[in-house]
């Protein structure tokens, strides 16, 4: 069975210009092209006419690159919401909580959810595991989503790709299913 007939619907969470700031979050981005990869699946989402919510985030600190009034809360130009397609503005790092997204994916009676965008191991992660807690059948695609380089409680330094690698590897099965952008046009 195609996913496409379960009516999935695609998040695309936090796919913001201040992303590409990539000192301001700690260097060394993996993914560069997660954007792209996440423009290629919106393509192929909107050819196919599936529901689809674009997430913002719309930090509360004034001094954040995702504050309203900074360039870096506009959507990357690769994923710009089309005028009807919906967008949910959120302040916390899940896309569920104090926003309606649950009750609109409740309202189109959809039960699969495929989550794409930044960061991995922040509003990504925290939205899947929301995504799967409420019981959606909860696709991440691993490689439209990317992160940055992280400092540990003792300084020392983790890279992007392992703090990527090792988030997957904390959702995987438990809160989602991990496919790359390949497997899922493939399945799609």
């Amino acid at each position: 069975m195609k996913l496409r007939n379960k009516k999935p619907a695609l998040l695309l969470v936090d796919i913001q210009k201040a992303f590409l700031e990539e000192e301001y979050w700690g260097g060394n981005r993996n993914n560069k092209n997660a954007e792209e990869v996440c423009a290629n699946i919106l393509n192929e989402w909107r050819a196919l006419n599936l529901p689809l919510f674009h997430i913002k985030h719309s930090s509360t600190n004034l001094n954040s690159k995702l504050y309203k009034t900074n360039k870096g809360f506009e959507f990357n130009e690769l994923v710009t919401p089309l005028n009807d397609e919906p967008v949910i503005t959120k302040h916390v790092n899940s896309a569920f909580i104090g926003t309606n997204l649950k009750e609109q994916l409740d309202d189109l009676n959809i039960d699969t959810v495929v989550i794409i965008g930044l960061t991995t191991n922040h509003c990504v992660s925290t939205t899947t595991r929301m995504a799967g807690n409420f019981g959606y059948d909860t696709y991440l695609i691993s490689d439209a989503t990317a992160t940055f380089d992280r400092v540990g409680i003792n300084g020392e330094k983790y890279s992007s790709e392992l703090i990527h690698l090792t988030t997957l590897a904390n959702l995987k099965e438990e809160f989602a299913t991990i496919w790359n952008a390949k497997e899922l046009l493939e399945k799609l």
